[in-house]
């Protein structure tokens, strides 16, 4: 006789695996589905090799969807502190790097290996695909390796971004085939590209960062700009580019705190003689503050108050225009998914398919850069497990 799962998980990320973990310890009959040759890859390449689980501070502020409120509920049930308690509990060191972003003093892989070992009891199979998901009172799952039946289903595939390892639209696809909604899929968290004529000048820039506040998109944030070889990265670019719309402009300014037209016609009637170059370097890295003092050679004194005013007022309003980003093959996460209106925010369930679940970076909750979309994975994953053992009654 074939066996009846409680649950089906589709995909081995660290949503899906959070979500059977949980299911499993409370007694669920669980099976874990992945198409990659193993779980956890994007886990284990996170954080450079560290994965930055979470975040010390996390709210629905951070999050990107349709309906902000949506991850209120989820983020409630299961916070940060709740997965910090299973990081020690596990064994593993830790630290905190910037903005209350924590990584493991080791590798990413003592992450992979908690969500493995909570597992207990539920299987994992890897390398399988699924042909086709239909429903008639149970899911049944056509695989390459049979049939699978289950009573609940949960879909955990992620989104788009890095298709290398593995991202594909089979979340999209199965939302579709049970009458939801998908708000549409764009990179999110990922680098800026620049039309040749504007890219030939950041290109020689290329490896220079400097502290920055971006603005777009009526979002803001204070971090590190990065100079590429392609345009602009680093992480207040990577965070500014999951508010911004095709083709909008936003803003950078290059020394946060200070008002360059003041700073620049003080230091003139200060140091007339000296260089425009070496006045900047006191705000800039030494090779941006060559790039804007370079066609304005000479000291000082020999520049207009009008030149060194507009200069000011560009350093702390300077406006790009990305002529797109490097696509989903850069894209940390992708913003978009599941359309929040047709699930339930307490257990991220289906509202007209009961037993079906989505959860963690297919649906449309995207959170900033620093840890907030792990948490959302363990909140969501979290969420549906609670939901499932409430069904069972």
């Amino acid at each position: 006789m074939q066996k009846i799962y409680d649950v089906v998980v589709i995909g081995a990320g660290a949503a899906g695996l959070f979500c059977a973990g949980s299911a499993a310890q409370a007694g669920l009959r669980v099976l874990v589905l992945e198409h990659g040759a193993e779980p956890g890859r994007k886990i284990l390449i996170s954080g450079g090799g560290r994965c930055n689980f979470t975040n010390l501070e996390v709210s629905a502020k951070n999050f990107l969807s349709a309906n902000q409120h949506f991850c209120k509920s989820a983020l409630a049930g299961f916070t940060p502190r709740d997965f910090l308690a299973l990081v020690e509990g596990a064994g593993i060191a830790w630290h905190e790097k910037t903005l209350g972003q924590l990584f493991c003093d080791g590798s990413a892989r003592q992450i992979l290996d908690l969500l493995l070992a909570r597992m207990g009891g539920a299987e994992l199979r890897c390398g399988v695909n699924i042909r086709e998901v239909a429903q008639d009172g149970d899911f049944r799952l056509e695989t390459d390796r049979g049939l699978v039946t289950a009573k609940n289903l949960v879909v955990a595939t992620g989104g788009l971004s890095i298709p290398k390892l593995g991202a594909t639209d089979f979340a999209y696809r199965v939302a579709r085939q049970f009458g939801h909604d998908i708000v549409p899929p764009r990179p999110a968290l990922v680098p800026l590209v620049f039309a040749p004529e504007q890219a030939a000048w950041m290109q020689a820039l290329a490896g220079v960062s400097a502290p920055v506040i971006a603005s777009g998109g009526g979002a803001k944030f204070q971090e590190n700009l990065l100079f590429t070889h392609r345009g602009l990265s680093g992480p207040a670019v990577l965070q500014i580019s999951s508010y911004l719309a095709a083709g909008a402009a936003f803003e950078v300014d290059f020394q946060p705190g200070t008002r360059m037209e003041e700073a620049l016609l003080a230091a003139k009637r200060a140091r007339p003689k000296a260089g425009l170059k070496s006045v900047l370097a006191e705000y800039l890295p030494a090779r941006l503050a060559a790039h804007f003092a370079q066609a304005l050679p000479g000291n000082l004194a020999d520049l207009p108050d009008k030149t060194l005013r507009g200069l000011g007022a560009a350093l702390n309003r300077f406006e790009f225009t990305p002529a797109g980003t490097e696509g989903f093959a850069k894209a940390e996460v992708t913003a978009g998914g599941v359309d929040t209106a047709g699930l339930n925010s307490r257990d991220c369930s289906s509202k007209s398919v009961p037993g079906l679940h989505f959860i963690g970076e297919a649906v449309d909750v995207t959170g900033w850069l620093g840890g907030y979309n792990f948490q959302w994975a363990w909140a969501s994953g979290h969420a549906a497990a609670q939901g499932l053992l409430q069904a069972r009654g």
